[in-house]
């Protein structure tokens, strides 16, 4: 039996959040519709996992969802040059053809203020009895799929988290007793300190540790309960990562975008 790659996988994107700490943003478009470059963030997170080969996409939505599914029902026509015929026959004539021919994506409305448990229990009619990938929709990384995959397969859990150490948000002031600051280490690394990267590999027995409840939040009892059977397994991430939580943020990948923004491989 050969051995799986990213493209056997569907792609789970959890779109479906508030967003509260980018109201200036989110109070008109959900998170994932961000644009970074003239892109939705969403689209630069979906070009990462189409570049390793993925084409399936189930994305969760909730809070403006009907927005995500708008984006996408005129995807073709926003993307390619089309010549109108105005009168009887009404014909509709397309030019080119955008990268994304291939893609497959179900948009699954997972309510209003379920939690990110709740949502991806809400999908798993979907996915049926497979592995998958899953994602946050606010976040981009160079994260390598195919080395995240095959450590996944090598251990035999139930669940894979990349974890990453980003630079603190403050800069690290060493002193002395005295209080004579030694060094100033702008943004630090916190030394051995991983969190959640937010790209994980799942078996489908991981649906045993969820619920459909609103309730449900995949960071607590789910991940804590997976944690604690020795499921839960964490695969370090040297590279790039970046999460769009705040305006800050948001200001920082458009800088990168205008110069060479690191996740982009495709």
């Amino acid at each position: 039996m050969s051995e799986p790659t990213p493209a056997d996988l569907p792609v789970v994107l959890l779109c479906g959040g508030l967003g509260t700490r980018l109201r200036e943003e989110t109070g008109v478009r959900p998170k994932p519709l961000i644009e970074i470059g003239g892109r939705p963030i969403l689209w630069h997170i979906m070009k990462g996992y189409a570049a390793a080969g993925c084409e399936e996409f189930v994305l969760c939505l909730g809070y403006k969802g009907q927005l995500i599914k708008d984006y996408f029902w005129h995807y073709r026509l926003q993307n390619s040059d089309v010549t109108l015929d105005l009168g009887g026959s009404g014909d509709v004539i397309w030019h080119n053809h955008h990268l994304e021919t291939s893609w497959q994506v179900t948009l699954a409305d997972t309510g209003l203020t379920a939690g990110t448990g709740a949502r991806l229990a809400r999908v798993r009619r979907y996915l049926g009895d497979r592995r998958f990938f899953l994602t946050y929709g606010d976040g981009v990384s160079d994260v390598d799929l195919p080395g995240l995959l095959d450590f996944h397969c090598s251990h035999g859990r139930l669940v894979t988290v990349m974890g990453v150490n980003p630079p603190s948000r403050f800069g690290e002031l060493r002193a002395d007793p005295g209080g004579v600051v030694r060094d100033f280490i702008e943004k630090p690394h916190l030394e051995g300190e991983l969190v959640n990267g937010g790209f994980f590999v799942m078996e489908p027995g991981a649906f045993d540790y969820l619920s459909a409840d609103d309730g449900c939040v995949l960071e607590r009892d789910p991940l804590e309960r997976l944690a604690a059977d020795g499921q839960l397994v964490v695969h370090p991430h040297g590279g790039f990562w970046q999460c769009m939580d705040t305006y800050r943020d948001l200001e920082l990948l458009e800088g990168l975008w205008r110069e060479d923004p690191p996740w982009k491989v495709w």
